[in-house]
């Protein structure tokens, strides 16, 4: 993949994927059989996983992903990163798509393979306190 670390790949595909709102380069980062655990929910298959993406991009309006921090172990194996996601509720998590602003945190646990290929990603995002926000009454 042309990377130096397990870092590197996990940036990219951050810039490639998430950040160009392009779901189609996933296919140049993960495994066939890619899974993504997020909220509870496991998604499992490349295709299945392109698709989430897109729905989860065409929930939020002026959808912005920016990276906090990322950081791997020793062996590359695994990589982690802190991000924040903004833009406008679109009918995320199900709410309304009121188009008020938004903006959550959250963080990614990412397996590696020794070729760089993402295999598994854990996912864990504020969404509970999102959630809160968008369905409490407005004064």
């Amino acid at each position: 993949m042309g990377y130096s670390s397990s870092t590197e790949v996990v940036e990219a595909f951050w810039n490639e994927v998430w950040k160009a709102r392009n779901p189609d380069k996933i296919d140049d980062f993960v495994v066939e059989d890619f899974v993504i655990t997020s909220g509870g929910e496991r998604i499992e298959g490349r295709e299945n996983f392109k698709a989430w993406v897109r729905d989860f991009l065409g929930r939020i309006d002026d959808f912005r992903f920016d990276v906090i921090e990322t950081f791997q172990n020793q062996d590359g194996s695994r990589v982690a990163s802190r991000w924040r996601v903004s833009g406008r509720n679109n009918g995320v998590l199900g709410t309304d798509p009121d188009q008020r602003p938004i903006s959550f945190t959250g963080t990614a646990v990412w397996a590696v393979r020794e070729d760089g290929k993402l295999l598994h990603n854990w996912v864990e995002r504020a969404a509970w306190e999102l959630y809160q926000r968008l369905t409490e009454p407005r004064v």
